[in-house]
């Protein structure tokens, strides 16, 4: 059973993120990403593309829209975003924070918000994922597969952060979701 979960997760990578988060693939493109500029949302309401910091605009939203536009390749829109959030803290945020900025070509930047997104939860198996995965990126398969191990003994096992990592260690091949 574990061989079937792994070939069908190799064979569609992004299937399996469902059981790390409640996002169980990569975001569909939207108006968000394929009308508002300037780290805009839209927003359904209006009708219209919105600033981030939109009070009326939630944090599920922001970071749906943060999502989305890091997925699309638009770093510098998804930063705005995050910075609209309320809670910096949050490990989520951090994660993507970690996330863009280590996709956006500043790799140590990334890493420190990773290490800040697992200090405020050891159990962010997305964080260990997308930081180990920044790790065989930078060479370092061995601090890799740290994460790889700490994500199992969480009870990631077969899951979309453990599978991911595990497929960059094994291919070097790292992956922008």
């Amino acid at each position: 059973m574990r061989a079937l979960i792994f070939t069908t997760a190799l064979l569609f990578p992004f299937a399996a993120f469902a059981a790390a988060t409640s996002d169980d693939s990569p975001p569909k493109p939207t108006e968000t990403s394929t009308s508002c500029k300037n780290g805009q949302i839209w927003d359904r309401e209006t009708e219209t593309c919105v600033d981030a910091k939109e009070s009326r605009l939630d944090d599920d939203t922001r970071y749906g829209a943060a999502r989305e536009l890091a997925y699309a390749g638009r770093y510098d829109d998804a930063l705005h975003v995050l910075a609209a959030m309320s809670d910096q803290t949050e490990s989520r945020v951090l994660t993507y924070y970690g996330f863009t900025h280590r996709k956006a070509g500043r790799a140590e930047l990334g890493m420190q918000y990773y290490r800040q997104a697992l200090d405020a939860d050891p159990d962010n198996l997305l964080a260990r994922s997308y930081m180990g995965q920044g790790l065989v990126e930078a060479g370092d398969v061995k601090a890799a597969r740290v994460q790889l191990a700490e994500i199992v003994a969480r009870g990631g096992a077969s899951t979309w952060p453990e599978t991911s990592l595990r497929r960059a260690i094994k291919t070097g091949r790292t992956y922008n979701y």
